[in-house]
């Protein structure tokens, strides 16, 4: 039987940001989750931190276990995610705000020809007024992580010359 895992003392400060975390509608959902297991053992000492976790949504046992021992010695920001291993970012965030500032705007509105935004379109006027040039790739899942989808333009006009000039009367009522 594996040594049960206490939850240390919490002082004001760290009750209410756990209280604030647990129930947050803007906070990351991983984030909340880690709260609601602190919040679980604080307001109940006798529960097992494994219960807490699974109680917070957790499957598993170790995973209460493992955000309590991390609060523990790091506080409220040991429930923040770690750095990763991997490359580093190519831009920063500032390029990622000013992208998704752009593409919510109406590109006539910001005096552009058109009315309605490519990724073409997008990326050209991205590089005209930051400088920086992204790839397809990178605006695209840049625009899905914030829940912006591309709509398919569709256009029921034809070319002049591909119009039937006995359309009316064909279609009928």
């Amino acid at each position: 039987m594996s040594k049960r895992i206490e939850l240390r003392e919490l002082t004001q400060a760290e009750r209410r940001e756990i209280e604030r975390l647990a129930d947050s509608r803007t906070e990351a959902a991983r984030i909340v989750q880690r709260a609601r297991v602190i919040q679980a053992l604080a307001n109940n000492p006798a529960m097992g931190a494994g219960d807490a976790g699974r109680a917070a949504g957790y499957r598993q046992d170790f995973s209460g276990t493992y955000w309590v021992r991390r609060f523990n010695e790091y506080g409220v920001a040991g429930l923040q995610d770690r750095a990763r291993p991997g490359r580093p970012p190519t831009h920063d965030e500032t390029v990622r705000s000013a992208l998704i500032s752009l593409a919510l705007q109406k590109p006539d509105t910001l005096g552009y020809p058109f009315k309605l935004w490519t990724l073409e379109r997008l990326q050209r006027a991205l590089e005209e007024r930051e400088g920086i040039h992204l790839s397809d790739s990178t605006i695209w899942g840049w625009l899905a992580a914030e829940g912006l989808q591309w709509k398919r333009q569709q256009s029921w006009f034809r070319e002049a010359e591909r119009h039937d000039p006995e359309f009316v009367e064909k279609r009928g009522r």
